[in-house]
């Protein structure tokens, strides 16, 4: 049996034209696990409503943040992957769960050197229905129609793992030295509050109530709530923050569904209506940065905190390459190696 190992990110379009903004905004919106509601009513909102506006909008703010090299959360993936396999003597691949390269090309490439059993690693510190999961389910079911030669296992989500946490709060510590924020937001990207409740393995713990998520239950395993906020807990211990001087918030909803809250844009300008002057925002939820981190953060959220008085803004980067990072991911996958 031979092992190799699959790196899987979000994903990004081709290009910032919008036509491959589309493509990309289709493929994702179209997931049932992103917008889990039935087909012919998600295919009516997405493709009768969504995609006639939504790609001119985003591939503006894709042409924001591009780099010469191009999408920024595939050039930091490819930089991780690439490091990551030269620490590691197993095949290391990399695919996106939209977009190029995909999960089938990944998995092609591994089966091309002779590999039998793969395991899948989420790039998502959290488990969540619209991330690690959509993920693992695809990956399955491309075993079944089209590799069925081959063995699938996963690196389960890490957002409590000790060396990821450290990792995560001196990535923090670097910026906070120099920067000196008077507060701390970790934002998370958000998820209808229904995605809680489907994933609760136990049909009746997540209630969302403020109890539920620190009160101990086999609800947490599967839990993206609980897993954010446990992931601040741990940051925020390691790095010694006193309470009041940091929070959690989420990110980029959309619908009108009730989704977790508090939500990030108006917690930003509430902290500077309150008198924040200069404030953080880490964003845990991705080990790359992406759209969401450098313009829905870095520049609409900065631009909207200094409108209500506040005065500096840093949007923490992710850890994307960092060498301790590339060192904990090799950990694991040599982990995976010896077993």
């Amino acid at each position: 049996m031979k092992k190799g190992v699959l790196l899987v990110n979000l994903g990004s379009p081709d290009s910032t034209a919008t036509k491959d903004v589309k493509k990309y905004l289709g493929e994702f919106l179209m997931d049932e696990r992103v917008i889990d509601i039935p087909y012919l009513v998600r295919a009516l909102l997405v493709k009768g409503i969504i995609l006639n506006t939504r790609p001119r909008k985003s591939a503006k703010a894709y042409r924001k943040i591009w780099w010469p090299e191009g999408s920024p959360l595939i050039v930091l993936s490819k930089r991780l992957h690439k490091k990551v396999q030269e620490k590691i003597e197993l095949p290391v691949a990399l695919a996106m769960r939209y977009g190029n390269p995909s999960l089938e090309f990944g998995l092609q490439q591994l089966v091309n050197q002779g590999v039998t059993n793969v395991m899948i690693v989420p790039l998502y510190p959290q488990f969540a229905m619209a991330t690690t999961e959509t993920i693992l389910v695809l990956a399955q079911q491309l075993v079944e129609e089209k590799f069925p030669t081959l063995q699938l296992e996963s690196l389960p989500a890490f957002y409590n793992k000790k060396e990821y946490i450290q990792n995560l709060a001196a990535s923090i510590q670097e910026y906070k030295n120099s920067f000196q924020p008077d507060y701390i937001l970790f934002s998370y990207h958000g998820v209808p509050e229904r995605h809680i409740k489907k994933s609760d393995v136990t049909k009746s713990h997540c209630k969302i109530d403020g109890q539920c998520c620190i009160t101990s239950s086999a609800a947490h395993e599967f839990c993206y709530r609980h897993q954010c906020y446990e992931t601040t807990r741990q940051v925020a211990e390691a790095l010694g923050l006193e309470e009041g001087t940091y929070s959690t918030s989420f990110q980029s909803r959309l619908g009108r569904d009730p989704w977790l809250q508090p939500y990030t844009d108006a917690t930003i300008d509430e902290l500077a209506q309150k008198g924040i002057k200069k404030l953080a925002v880490a964003t845990p939820a991705f080990v790359s940065d992406c759209l969401e981190t450098l313009e829905e953060i870095g520049m609409e959220a900065a631009h909207s905190f200094k409108e209500n008085g506040g005065e500096d803004f840093l949007a923490i980067p992710c850890l994307n390459d960092r060498e301790d990072w590339v060192a904990t991911l090799s950990n694991w996958i040599k982990d995976f190696q010896n077993k």
